[in-house]
């Protein structure tokens, strides 16, 4: 792989972005937002700076590694020499089908077509492009350059050689990865949308509090984090698309928990509203 390209340059994509640079991977980022890209390039540049000062990465190494990244609002200089496409935007179907045949236009045949998605269908995506074959899911977790994870999801029509390259791909981001057959919200997002939501549920009822939830999960089960915390993390807007999606498919165990739809149109989503379960002080 001599070029990846991430597609989106919110949370997701400039982390996905800054893991591939600091493995040596050629990194071009696009967005449709001058901003986004802008916030990118801050977030890479700043990421370094700390791997820096922990002793991780020498001068040199950091000013290598921010080089790697280029950054256009070109989506197909994007994608021109890509070898891998990696998409990491919003959990919308519509938009991931519609840059996904915009990808199939403009990467040279044999690019492999990525997408991050959590819980949707990369068989669906894959079947409005010239090259279902090449199309996967590459499922990274937040922060992408800290977790170890990344889930690899086959569709349909994936073939052998693009499940290999992309194994190999992620285990030179140094992951562990878990195949995939594709179904709805694959391993994590369906057990962790039932943990996420039946939390929400304690809460609504009034069974526990917020912090108590959380603090049970932490030290009963050993959780490294509480399921509402985590909700706030992600993003209760994005959690919400993935509940909903998961409801659609797989039935009424997954219907999205009143509190969260509540706190969704009330614009409390978390860490990056500055309120969600819990307030944050700074967005």
């Amino acid at each position: 792989m001599k070029q990846v390209t991430i597609v989106g340059a919110g949370v997701m994509g400039r982390s996905i972005a800054y893991t591939a640079a600091q493995h040596g991977f050629p990194v071009m980022i696009t967005d449709q937002s001058d901003q986004a890209l802008t916030d990118a390039e801050q977030f890479i540049a700043i990421e370094a700076e700390k791997a820096l000062q922990r002793g991780k990465v020498s001068k040199e190494d950091a000013q290598r590694l921010i080089r790697r990244v280029t950054y256009t609002i070109s989506l197909e200089e994007a994608c021109r020499n890509a070898d891998l496409v990696i998409e990491a935007v919003l959990e919308d179907i519509a938009l991931k089908i519609k840059l996904f045949q915009q990808f199939d236009r403009f990467c040279k045949q044999e690019a492999i077509l990525a997408t991050n998605t959590s819980t949707m269908s990369p068989t669906e995506i894959a079947a409005q492009t010239e090259r279902p074959e090449k199309c996967i899911a590459m499922h990274f977790f937040n922060p992408a350059h800290k977790m170890k994870l990344v889930e690899i999801i086959r569709g349909l029509d994936t073939s052998d050689e693009t499940f290999a390259q992309v194994k190999q791909v992620a285990e030179g981001l140094n992951k562990e990865t878990v195949e995939v057959n594709e179904f709805p919200g694959f391993v994590t997002s369906r057990m962790n949308g039932l943990i996420g939501n039946e939390a929400m549920n304690l809460v609504m009822e009034g069974v526990a509090s917020v912090e108590d939830v959380d603090k049970a999960m932490k030290f009963g089960l050993n959780h490294p984090m509480g399921p509402l915390e985590l909700a706030d993390l992600v993003g209760l807007d994005t959690r919400l698309r993935n509940m909903t999606y998961l409801y659609e498919t797989l039935g009424e165990t997954y219907r999205p928990c009143p509190l969260l739809v509540k706190y969704v149109k009330a614009g409390r989503l978390g860490r990056k509203s500055g309120r969600g379960f819990y307030t944050y002080d700074e967005r």
